[in-house]
């Protein structure tokens, strides 16, 4: 009750504030001005603007101060490093809160892995919310290491921090009505409920809607999500590594529907979280593209805050939180300092050492593979080829650069001694998926286009969504080399070359995060995508593109453990024949 009746009295200016931020251009979200004026802070809350006496002043000359940015929805395990260490890449850019979907390492620990993320983002200068990953496993056509049913999401339920239900990806779950599906979506009891329905349109998503799901991020094109638009749902803009929408959507947005929108980045990779940036980036960009400047402002702070009910963020107005970044211009968008709740916490790109503790905490090993089943790669003549011949022709996996969607192709098959090979001058190269979790012996295995690899082969201990060992390669030794690397790092990427590693990045942690700093791991992302492009691939981010050829819910074709995936169909198919 005092700390309420001294907010009033420092609003009022009858007691000092702790901080007066002088001469400031305030981005006022809710009228779509430019005030300039002083902001008082109190107790880490804008108390008022104008004249007030205070114990510190902080004079910034004219510069602009917004709110922080708020990240809609993001996977913190695909930026590969620790909460700490993700806070260090993004609040100096002006991130002040995130609300994640721990669905990576959800799928690897289950219910351990959201605690895990949910103790290891404490005593950060950025705030931390969780949305409970609804799909682990995503679907029955795949292995992962835990299944979270709606009894083991109402354990967390009720916590604080968790903002609701993140998305929703057995969208057929959901509108075909299946038992778990609901009962996930009732225990939420009115909190907030994610989408991700890559397609999904007519009656099919007029049903998915109707559920509650009340946002999506997967839309990619302007009649996909006007039409997701018309019917209620949010629009998250997303602009990650793999996923890049940003550009393509910016045309719908109107000064009458700037509302139902959030910038996201859902996946960031370490490279493009220091060279570009985070939410900053998309403000920019969006900006550059013509977007109104406040506008893109409030599509970052306000409407994030508001849909997921986050009340004293998003703004700056008396009794919201002093989250505020003050930057430049909105032509250049450097973001000079970063405060956290009154507290300066990050200048001139860089976090205050004082602005962060880090209690580090341990995860089992998540490696559990069954060496004997590997030795099916067939690296000598005495051992079975990867892949039988039984047919003339083979489906085939076709990545599209920049998108996590793939196509299927129908290509006619290499056959030597009776098997199935890779056909290098076609780039047809073999994809091998192995269970990581249960040493259950499964392996699936197919084909991919759009590699370009002349030798060699790559690995990853990163494959969405329940993060098997995922590999492409031009021959089996190089294959079962990777895979190898893979197990004894215990978690990792690997790059092979006539049974040699040449480069390597390890991720103990769950097989999806490194221990080390972000720009360490940056280091070695850009050596191993170094060596990929010495072995012929000419993909911008090989191994983010490896990690989603395994996605059983994102159309047209993957792979699993468990066989080829025919994701419009949502069933297992045969690698062989057009059918």
């Amino acid at each position: 009750m005092k700390t309420l009746e001294q907010r009033i009295k420092v609003a009022k200016g009858e007691e000092r504030a702790d901080l007066l931020i002088k001469n400031a251009r305030v981005v006022n979200v809710f009228s779509g001005e430019i005030i300039e004026t002083d902001v008082a802070v109190f107790q880490g809350m804008i108390a008022g603007f104008g004249r007030y006496k205070a114990r510190k002043t902080l004079n910034i000359r004219g510069m602009y101060l917004c709110p922080g940015f708020i990240d809609g929805h993001v996977h913190i395990e695909s930026s590969m490093v620790l909460p700490a260490e993700f806070a260090r890449a993004v609040v100096p850019s002006g991130t002040t809160a995130v609300v994640i979907d721990p669905h990576e390492i959800a799928n690897v620990f289950g219910l351990e892995g959201i605690k895990f993320m949910v103790e290891s983002s404490r005593h950060i200068p950025l705030d931390v919310y969780v949305m409970l990953s609804s799909c682990v496993p995503a679907t029955d056509m795949d292995t992962s290491g835990a299944r979270l049913t709606h009894h083991d999401l109402s354990v967390f339920a009720d916590k604080p921090w968790a903002l609701g239900l993140a998305e929703m990806m057995d969208y057929h779950g959901v509108i075909h009505r299946v038992p778990d599906m609901l009962k996930k979506i009732r225990i939420m009891k009115g909190k907030v409920i994610n989408g991700h329905a890559p397609g999904l349109s007519g009656r099919d998503l007029s049903a998915y809607i109707a559920a509650g799901i009340k946002s999506d991020h997967e839309c990619t094109r302007v009649d996909e999500a006007r039409e997701k638009l018309e019917k209620g749902m949010y629009i998250m803009i997303r602009e990650g590594t793999a996923a890049k929408n940003l550009r393509t959507l910016l045309p719908l947005i109107t000064s009458e529907n700037n509302r139902r929108f959030m910038f996201v980045t859902d996946d960031r990779s370490p490279s493009d979280l220091i060279n570009e940036g985070h939410i900053d980036y998309m403000i920019k960009t969006a900006v550059r593209e013509g977007l109104n400047p406040v506008t893109a402002i409030k599509i970052a702070t306000l409407n994030p805050a508001e849909y997921f009910h986050l009340y004293e963020h998003g703004a700056i107005a008396p009794g919201y939180r002093a989250d505020l970044a003050v930057f430049d211009s909105f032509k250049n968008f450097r973001v000079r300092m970063v405060f956290k709740k009154g507290n300066m916490a990050a200048e001139d790109g860089k976090l205050l050492p004082e602005a962060i503790q880090i209690h580090p905490l341990h995860l089992r090993s998540s490696m559990n593979v069954n060496l004997s089943a590997i030795k099916n790669f067939g690296v000598t003549p005495l051992r079975p080829p990867l892949i039988k011949g039984r047919g003339g022709v083979i489906k085939v996996i076709e990545v599209i650069p920049g998108q996590v969607l793939t196509k299927k192709r129908i290509e006619r098959a290499k056959i030597e001694d009776g098997a199935v090979v890779a056909d290098v001058k076609r780039d047809i190269l073999k994809i091998a998926v192995i269970e990581r979790h249960l040493s259950s012996k499964n392996i699936g295995r197919g084909f991919v286009k759009g590699f370009g690899l002349k030798s060699g082969a790559i690995a990853s201990s990163i494959s969405h969504d329940s993060h098997n060992i995922v590999t492409v390669g031009t021959n089996d030794m190089d294959m079962h080399s990777a895979v190898n690397e893979i197990i004894h790092l215990k978690g990792g990427q690997v790059a092979v070359k006539d049974g040699k590693v040449i480069e390597s990045l390890p991720l103990p942690i769950a097989g999806l995060m490194s221990d080390r700093p972000l720009r360490e791991v940056k280091e070695k992302i850009e050596k191993l995508n170094s060596a990929v492009r010495r072995l012929g691939c000419k993909l911008p981010n090989p191994f983010m593109t490896l990690s989603f050829l395994s996605l059983p819910v994102i159309p047209e074709i993957k792979l699993t453990d468990k066989g080829l995936v025919d994701v419009e169909k949502s069933k297992i198919v045969s690698l062989f024949g057009r059918v």
